[in-house]
């Protein structure tokens, strides 16, 4: 029975992988986890109801509960074959901002989660095969000033995704690492509180580009950094006047302050 285990699927991005891989034929069952229990619920009501899909309302960072979850799965399936570390969590703070506990919050839920629930969901997977996918973000590839520790605690996620690509391959486990622009989620709305969410990426844009990763069609895409983003569209030229043209100054300084503020 193909298993496959899912964090952060209560809403955003996990949500809709979830809903997104319910579609498959080749996953029976699926494995929800999420601090909530109204989300969770909401997200197997959204998924192909001819699946089994077990919730359990938890926090990532409380270990020894993960680590009974990942047993009884095993027993209730007998293998974990998909892993989806998608759980977040940000606080924007400059480093000068930047308190102990809210640098370790990030890193418990963005890092040493994903190290935990891996490791357990290993020991199992190494004597199957199987996939791993893990949710990082654009925002570990470069600068972002005032995002210290979330930056940071993603440009690890991409790290630890490489590495362990490599380390498990011997086991069969491929291991992937998506990393998603602007996209309107709960947590996006965290770092840009001022955006319109209509206008960028969706979560469902997301979810699609993962369904094909743990595909066939994603033989040759493990190991590496897939950035998911929407790019741009250049707003429209402006149509040119149908009044007169204006008349030039005859003051030459006049033109050359309107040059440098055009």
């Amino acid at each position: 029975m193909t298993a496959c285990l899912i964090t952060g699927a209560s809403r955003g991005i996990g949500r809709a992988i979830a809903v997104k891989l319910s579609e498959r034929d080749d996953i029976q069952n699926f494995v929800l986890l999420a601090r909530s229990k109204e989300g969770l619920e909401e997200t197997k009501r959204l998924m192909n109801p001819q699946k089994r899909v077990d919730i359990y309302s938890v926090d990532v960072t409380r270990f020894e509960e993960i680590q009974k979850i990942v047993d009884q799965v095993i027993r209730d399936f007998g293998s974990i074959n998909y892993l989806l570390n998608v759980a977040g969590y940000a606080e924007p703070k400059s480093l000068l901002e930047t308190t102990i506990d809210n640098w370790t919050q990030t890193y418990l839920i963005n890092v040493h989660s994903v190290f935990f629930i891996t490791r357990e969901v290993v020991k199992h997977m190494k004597k199957t095969g199987g996939k791993i996918l893990n949710v990082a973000s654009t925002a570990g590839m470069s600068s972002r000033p005032g995002w210290l520790a979330y930056a940071s605690s993603k440009a690890a996620v991409i790290s630890m995704s490489q590495t362990l690509s490599d380390e498990l391959a011997e086991y069969g486990i491929k291991v992937y690492c998506v990393s998603p622009g602007r996209c309107a989620t709960e947590l996006r709305r965290i770092l840009a509180p001022d955006e319109d969410q209509s206008k960028i990426m969706q979560p469902e844009h997301v979810a699609d580009v993962v369904n094909n990763l743990l595909s066939e069609n994603g033989i040759c895409l493990d190991g590496q950094n897939i950035v998911i983003r929407q790019q741009q569209q250049p707003s429209k030229p402006t149509e040119p006047s149908a009044s007169k043209p204006e008349k030039k100054s005859d003051d030459p300084v006049s033109e050359v302050k309107k040059g440098i503020t055009a």
